[in-house]
């Protein structure tokens, strides 16, 4: 119990910074350091590209030499790599930070959930899964608000001050991870392959989906506010309303979502379920720009966030289930570092995908959005079939012979 605690006091903790940084980085580095918001896009690209591909073989150093050392280490490094960005004065110098950054980043969340397999019982790691999501929003709204605070002062100072407290909440948090029992670390077998996960077709699938499914990510960092600001009669504060009802949302019911996925049975089912909310919530927000009215758009637009946080607490808890339940024993860290990387990916092409998507196809755009959902959430069962076959297929020889 004392190291699922820890668990979730290091996620906090490195939220809190995570939130701070969120708001008030593309600012800093277009406001102050004096970067195009294209050089700014191209940096972020490049870095979670890498990123995605370093946070599997990180995950895989996580299973050989033990995912909590491997968590404190990556860590205190992606602390040292967000305080590189205090020292950037140039498009070649932000680029590799973040390349640096992400790379840290993807790892440290492969490696944090092969700590978590290894110390959460199978059965409740969807729930405490879904505990850390919730103490993640909170962490992030938090930061969220200090990071205002920079923005509203809008001076170098108050900037480079986020940066400090983002670098010293992930130490803190290193710091706590090194108070949680360690997980051994699992050798090597003679004759198997070094990334396991790269030749296991149906879980590279399953990531596959689940990426598709992540592109929700951007919707309302990025593309309901343009949309709303462009497209539709609602004022413009409701896209701070419709991000207060998501983050609180899930703060609150994350946990409770999370319990109905008992298995990969129920947690396939989930995803069905979150395929056709995200993909409802795409026609609410479609017809958001058929009303004239600001308070029926604005009523549109609410009802089209709401189905959309069910769809995305949804998604989440069938996917952490899926995530751990068809991961192999000692090998959860490349294994977790292929299924993150789908979030890397999401925020990589999300908002050039999507942008261009839905502000240039406009309501029809948002309709392929929502399909592309409804799809995704359900092969997403068929999927996990295949990937049970293939692993009731390999344990036969070896049951045989016993």
């Amino acid at each position: 119990m004392e190291s699922t605690k820890r668990l979730a006091l290091a996620q906090l903790i490195s939220s809190v910074g995570d939130g701070a940084y969120y708001v008030s980085s593309a600012l800093y580095f277009t406001l102050i350091v004096g970067l195009s918001p294209a050089q700014v896009g191209l940096g972020l690209t490049v870095g979670w590209a890498v990123g995605s591909v370093a946070g599997i073989a990180l995950g895989q150093l996580a299973d050989r030499r033990g995912p909590k050392g491997t968590a404190v280490f990556l860590g205190l490094g992606t602390a040292a790599s967000v305080s590189a960005f205090l020292f950037v004065g140039s498009v070649v110098a932000f680029v590799i930070a973040a390349c640096v950054y992400a790379c840290f980043q993807c790892g440290l969340g492969a490696a944090r959930q092969a700590l978590l397999a290894g110390l959460v019982d199978p059965a409740g790691r969807t729930t405490f899964r879904a505990r850390l999501q919730a103490m993640s929003n909170a962490g992030i709204a938090t930061g969220a608000a200090l990071g205002g605070i920079a923005l509203a002062i809008g001076t170098r100072e108050a900037f480079l001050t986020v940066f400090v407290i983002d670098a010293l909440s992930f130490v803190a948090a290193a710091l706590v991870l090194r108070k949680v029992p360690s997980v051994a670390p699992a050798p090597a077998r003679a004759g198997e392959p070094s990334v396991a996960v790269l030749r296991d077709r149906p879980y590279a699938l399953l990531a596959l989906l689940n990426m598709i499914m992540l592109l929700y990510m951007p919707l309302f960092s990025l593309v309901l506010p343009l949309w709303i600001s462009t497209r539709t009669a609602a004022p413009g504060w409701l896209v701070s309303a419709m991000l207060v009802l998501n983050t609180a949302s899930v703060v609150v019911f994350q946990v409770r979502v999370a319990r109905g996925v008992t298995g990969l049975r129920s947690a396939s089912r989930y995803a069905r379920y979150a395929g056709a909310l995200l993909f409802l919530s795409c026609l609410l927000f479609s017809i958001s720009a058929m009303s004239g009215s600001a308070w029926m758009a604005a009523l549109v637009l609410l009802a089209g966030a709401a189905l959309q946080v069910v769809g995305e607490m949804a998604q989440a808890a069938g996917s952490w289930e899926i995530a751990f339940g068809l991961a192999p024993d000692g090998k959860q860290g490349q294994y977790q570092g292929l299924f993150g990387a789908g979030t890397a990916i999401a925020r990589m092409l999300g908002p050039v995908l999507l942008t261009g998507l839905i502000l240039v196809g406009g309501a029809a755009g948002w309709v392929v959005l929502g399909g592309l959902f409804l799809l995704a959430g359900a092969l997403i069962g068929p999927a996990v079939r295949w990937a049970e076959r293939t692993r009731s297929a390999a344990a036969a020889p070896v049951l045989a012979g016993v």
